[in-house]
C-alpha cells in the first residue's frame, strides 16, 4: 500500500512539474519582441522593427562573456603566480599580500 501510494504522489508531483510554463527571453530578445512606436517624440519615424538590432547587440553580449571570463581568470593566475615567485624569492613576505613594487634586481 505504501508504495502505491509513493507511486501516486511521484506521478501527481511529476505532472504537476511538467506543466508548461512562460519562457522569458533574455533581455535583448524581448525587446526585439516588442514593437517600438512608429514616431518619436520630435514626430519622425524611427525603426518599427526593432528585432535585428536587439538580436545583434544579444549575439555581441554572448560572444564578449567568454573573452571576460578568460581574460578574468588569466590576470588572477597571473597575480597568484606572481605572488607565489615573489614569496618563493623573499620568504619573508607574506603570498597573501599583494605588493606594487618588485624587488631591486642587483
Amino acid at each position: 500500500m505504501r508504495r502505491f501510494l509513493c507511486a501516486i504522489v511521484l506521478c501527481i508531483v511529476s505532472v504537476a512539474v511538467s506543466q508548461p510554463t512562460v519562457v522569458v527571453a533574455c533581455p535583448m530578445c524581448k525587446l526585439a519582441n516588442e514593437d517600438a512606436p512608429a514616431t518619436d517624440a520630435n514626430g519622425m519615424p524611427i525603426d518599427v522593427n526593432a528585432r535585428p538590432r536587439a538580436y545583434m547587440y544579444s549575439i555581441l553580449f554572448m560572444l564578449s562573456m567568454p573573452a571576460t571570463l578568460l581574460t578574468g581568470f588569466g590576470i588572477a593566475f597571473y597575480r597568484m603566480t606572481h605572488r607565489a615567485a615573489l614569496a618563493a624569492i623573499q620568504p619573508h613576505v607574506d603570498a597573501s599580500y599583494s605588493p606594487s613594487i618588485l624587488p631591486a634586481r642587483g
